[in-house]
């Protein structure tokens, strides 16, 4: 591709460090004992986090993340969603989640606050850190519709504040970087910023699209030293296909693990919504599409990655839905929720739950108490028949309350038909369920009005063992396939009602189903 010789000139900048009891009926996001601890393991920002009686200090919800990993800690930077927005307010500031083993969490409280009216910052969107001597970089997206700003000025822009503490966060009004000529200063958001080892020099990918014919582009800047505030525009690293299409790819991430590079974004208008990958052997491409290019579901969204040195997690937040049942629109924003990366012999990426997560739920439950179960169910000390080809064959469990995790291996005797895990989501046999269909080669998900939910690609095969793996904490339920997959769902009522196995045009067999709890 021909580079731009476009340089996006910004004005001198002058670096300083002076600093600038929920309803538990939702999930998670309450605080323990009146500190800062969350009690969750798929966490929501708390109640009136800045006290007092402001509506707009209210319960909220996790948006996009920002996950930094500095000095043994993960700092988990996100867009704060509050449920109530007066008028005249902005929205989405930054907040924080801390955490040394991603099981346990305390909340920081907000670092970037949205600005007044007439700033390019009166909505904040995602954005990325990065550390350059003893200075840390948080660019972040301004986002500004009003009718009074956007007649002058770009709708979206890249901000940035400093911090030397990654507490105390100083905005600079002097930079801005906005779309250059031939790209939609509409959409241009989502800096992600890191050392371009390749080019000695430091890159940040930028979400926008082309000016002509709207084609959705990860655009390229470059600097040789991020105190300049000076950055230049290069070719776009990535640009959708005609066969894809996309409208935007959001949240880009890029990283290396072993021999391969990933580029990773999201994508919320096309008919395979959801966190996307790509990979090549160099950070220049050619970017390859694996098979299967999905993190999880559509409900994980906005995936962003950290590595400890070790590990590499990938952080997203399970869509909620409105009004909060299970007829309800999928809805901006709601837990955060985290997988472990794993990288598999061809490359290609599978997700695994994180093992601190797993090494919560150390409680044994013994065995699961049965409600009820059909004639062509057969129940023999934790192992359970299901001959469903002629006729569905169910049975259900007593309701397993707030937090659980629940392990089997599941076995698919037929090449058609379906098996998976139904959950009752309220007394008058309203449902939800997650199923395994080998002949379209998918887990879905479907709500009781036979509406597909979620889902993703996975390939079944008959008389092979799958390990099954699912956490639930209050209507977050993410099940595990193998330490290789992940489909991330939401499920209101579920914690109270019975749930159960389900087998329809399938003979399957769970076995040494377990249920944990947390100590």
């Amino acid at each position: 591709m021909k580079y731009r010789n476009n340089i996006v000139t910004i004005a001198s900048v002058f670096f300083s460090l002076v600093s600038c009891s929920q309803d538990d009926k939702y999930i998670g996001g309450s605080i323990s004992g009146g500190n800062s601890e969350t009690t969750s393991i798929f966490p929501v920002p708390p109640a009136q986090w800045m006290g007092g009686s402001d509506a707009y200090y209210s319960a909220g919800y996790t948006g996009d993340i920002m996950p930094f990993f500095d000095n043994g800690k993960f700092h988990i930077y996100f867009l704060h969603d509050a449920q109530n927005k007066p008028a005249g307010k902005g929205f989405h500031d930054i907040h924080e989640y801390l955490s040394t083993d991603l099981a346990h969490f305390t909340y920081e409280g907000q670092m970037i606050p949205y600005g007044k009216t007439n700033d390019p910052d009166f909505a904040i969107g995602t954005g990325s850190v990065m550390k350059v001597g003893n200075l840390y970089y948080f660019y972040y997206t301004g986002h500004n519709e009003t009718a009074a700003f956007v007649q002058s000025n770009a709708r979206e822009s890249v901000l940035c504040a400093t911090s030397s503490d990654l507490k105390n966060w100083t905005k600079l009004p002097a930079f801005k970087i906005t779309a250059p000529a031939g790209y939609y200063n509409y959409d241009f958001r989502d800096p992600h910023v890191f050392y371009n080892d390749e080019l000695k020099k430091y890159s940040m990918l930028v979400s926008t699209q082309t000016e002509q014919g709207r084609k959705a582009v990860l655009l390229h800047f470059t600097t040789a030293d991020p105190a300049s505030g000076k950055w230049d525009v290069q070719a776009p690293i990535y640009t959708t296909t005609p066969q894809e299409n996309y409208l935007m790819m959001e949240c880009a991430d890029i990283f290396k693990m072993g021999n391969y590079w990933y580029l990773m974004f999201s994508e919320n208008w096309s008919s395979d919504k959801g966190t996307h990958y790509r990979m090549a052997n160099s950070i220049n491409g050619p970017w390859i599409k694996p098979e299967n290019d999905k993190i999880d579901g559509e409900y994980f969204y906005a995936g962003k990655t950290a590595s400890d040195g070790n590990k590499r997690y990938v952080f997203g937040w399970n869509a909620r839905k409105t009004p909060e049942n299970d007829l309800g629109n999928k809805d901006w924003a709601g837990n955060m929720v985290i997988h472990e990366l794993i990288q598999n012999t061809d490359g290609t990426l599978g997700t695994q739950a994180p093992q601190s997560v797993k090494d919560l739920f150390s409680k044994k439950s013994g065995n699961v108490e049965v409600d009820v179960m059909t004639a062509n169910v057969i129940a023999n000390n934790g192992t359970y028949t299901l001959s469903g080809t002629t006729e569905k064959a169910m049975l259900t469990f007593k309701a397993v309350g707030k937090k659980a995790k629940i392990k089997a291996e599941v076995t698919l005797s037929n090449d058609t038909g379906t098996t998976g895990f139904v959950y009752h989501t309220n007394d008058a046999g309203s449902y939800y369920k997650i199923i395994f269909d080998i002949q379209k080669g998918k887990v879905v998900s479907y709500n009781s009005a036979s509406q597909e939910v979620t889902r993703i690609p996975f390939q079944f095969q008959t008389t092979t063992k799958y390990n099954i793996e699912i956490i639930m904490e209050g209507s977050v339920v993410v099940l595990y396939i193998n330490g290789k997959a992940a489909l991330t769902n939401r499920i209101y009522g579920r914690d109270q009602n019975k749930w159960g196995l389900i087998s329809e045009g399938q003979n399957s067999t769970f076995s040494n189903l377990q249920m944990t709890r947390p100590e």
